[in-house]
């Protein structure tokens, strides 16, 4: 039986589809900063390379970035509750395979199926919440709860972790996932209502194998790229892959009667311009975190714990802020709140770039609390207001959409800015290493050293009485790197805030022309968070739902 949307969600279902939501939305981000703040553990207990290391994490991002759209469209074909509990499934699976691993291979295979789970509840909450609350304007501080939820994953990863690696094996960073997936499909059973896309939408094969080749083939070359030479054989074959993909994928998108992304979504300038926002600001954002927990580790020798009580002044700020931006979205435009949030947050990261090696917490807090205010405004908003800029039966595949470009943003950001830092900091080391005294033989040393095993393989090097000016002039190479990759961020953000104050409309500017579908009927009035009824493929006026189609 076809599920549809029903003109009125009775209030304890829309509660519990929100709080299913959320939940889902938490599960497939705790793995990300858990994760991340744990690989030198794993490290030390696998005896893995970097390279190796570097793929605990990508093996997450490939295929969570890589079939967002496919499991989009899944939700909208067989049912997004069914999506949603699959997602949750993957996600138990993934984090038992990783509980249990013993060599960091057992481990990729682990974060590869979190990635799938990952994939399929970002997609399927955002719509979930769409099919609950269909008026635009309510919707909104829904979408703040789920933006809150997110962030409150990022922020209470690195504490659960900090903690569990200071008395237990990193491995049991990977338990609390099983027992929250478990118990969340158990509920999602009872109290989540099913829902499936008005129409006769049919799955795109061609356009999600297109996608996801050209997806991984990216973020692939980009990550070999960043860590060897983007000369390199594998590297080119990579990114040619990509470009032939991305543009097989357009050609196949636009002849395909049941698009998996439908680019005439694209004619709406809400939705282009918090895609290209999503993007590039979660590239320079993601990118600077990494880099930013790098100089915890390295230059500031701080514990887990300790970095963490840092990261969280930019997701708890963030936190306080998201739900009442989203509350603020039927009053204020999307575009004040997203370009004003995105100049805050590129003030605050050029405020960074004043970072040196005894930088006090009090010093830093303020800064990142800053970031964490830029942040709240936009996240919410940004996915609020793509959700928004096309008709209720899209919203999947908006949410989809939105997403995926996000993760390859996230996935691109700290390969890329990685290699700036790591290129950047190597190129100056030689100098530092110098003005601090030491002689040639240890400089020449130092630096085939680090050419070979990258900036952190200076710290195992028995230095003798050389060791703490070697390790002072290496913490002045990255704070070179370091400062570079603050300012590559703050530009990113800045064009991303172009962007927004070009393409986001004010309210009162709302499109209220049909836009034809490829081989579909004329889509709803591509709307930008107004506080305007929303129209009907008739020009009649649509309240509360969509009817059965």
């Amino acid at each position: 039986m076809n599920v549809t949307t029903t003109a009125h969600e009775p209030r304890e279902r829309r509660a519990a589809t929100l709080v299913m939501a959320c939940v889902g939305v938490f599960v497939a981000y705790l793995p990300v900063t858990t994760v991340s703040v744990s690989l030198p553990a794993i490290q030390r207990a696998l005896n893995a390379s970097t390279a190796q290391l570097s793929w605990v994490s990508d093996a997450f991002v490939l295929p969570m970035a890589a079939l967002i759209l496919t499991a989009g469209v899944f939700g909208e074909v067989h049912g997004r509750k069914k999506v949603f509990q699959a997602g949750l499934a993957f996600s138990a699976v993934g984090a038992a395979i990783a509980l249990c691993a013993r060599s960091i291979e057992v481990l990729w295979v682990g974060q590869a199926f979190a990635g799938l789970g990952a994939a399929a509840l970002l997609p399927t909450t955002l719509a979930l919440i769409s099919h609950a609350v269909p008026d635009h304007r309510e919707r909104g501080k829904f979408v703040g709860l789920w933006a809150t939820a997110l962030m409150a994953a990022l922020a209470l990863g690195p504490v659960i972790a900090g903690l569990i690696l200071e008395h237990f094996s990193w491995r049991w960073i990977y338990l609390l996932p099983v027992p929250a997936s478990l118990l969340a499909m158990a509920f999602a059973a009872r109290l989540v209502t099913d829902s499936r896309a008005p129409g006769s939408r049919r799955l795109d094969w061609p356009g999600q194998i297109t996608a996801a080749v050209a997806i991984t083939a990216l973020v692939y070359g980009v990550i070999e790229g960043g860590a060897g030479s983007f000369t390199e054989g594998k590297v080119i074959v990579a990114l040619v892959a990509a470009a032939v993909a991305a543009v097989a994928f357009v050609l196949v998108e636009r002849r395909s009667d049941s698009p998996m992304l439908d680019l005439t979504l694209f004619r709406s300038p809400a939705f282009t311009a918090t895609t290209l926002v999503a993007m590039i600001s979660f590239l320079g954002l993601i990118g600077f975190f990494f880099a930013l927990s790098l100089y915890f580790g390295m230059v500031q020798q701080l514990s887990t714990l300790e970095a963490a009580a840092r990261m969280l002044m930019v997701t708890l700020m963030c936190i306080l802020v998201g739900a009442p931006a989203g509350r603020l979205m039927h009053k204020v435009s999307p575009r004040v709140l997203i370009t004003g949030g995105l100049l805050v947050t590129a003030a605050s990261l050029l405020s960074l770039t004043s970072l040196d090696a005894g930088t006090s917490f009090g010093s830093l807090a303020w800064r990142l609390a800053l970031l964490g205010l830029g942040l709240g405004f936009v996240i919410t908003p940004m996915t609020a207001a793509a959700v928004a800029s096309v008709p209720l039966r899209q919203a999947g595949m908006a949410a989809a959409g939105n997403s995926a470009f996000r993760q390859v943003g996230g996935a691109l950001g700290p390969a890329v800015l990685g290699a700036v830092l790591s290129t950047k900091a190597v190129h100056t080391l030689p100098g530092h290493l110098t003005d601090v005294g030491l002689p040639a033989a240890t400089v020449r040393s130092v630096t085939s050293v680090v050419d070979a095993n990258g900036l952190g393989a200076v710290a195992g090097m028995n230095l003798g009485a050389d060791r703490g000016r070697a390790l002072g002039a290496l913490s002045e190479a990255f704070l070179d790197g370091l400062h570079l990759c603050l300012i590559i961020a703050a530009a990113l953000t800045l064009v991303a805030a172009a962007v927004g104050a070009v393409l986001l409309r004010s309210p009162r500017q709302s499109v209220t022309r049909p836009v034809a579908g490829s081989g579909a009927a004329p889509a709803a009035p591509r709307e930008t968070g107004a506080a305007e009824p929303r129209l009907g493929q008739r020009g009649r006026p649509r309240h509360q739902g969509v009817s059965a189609a």
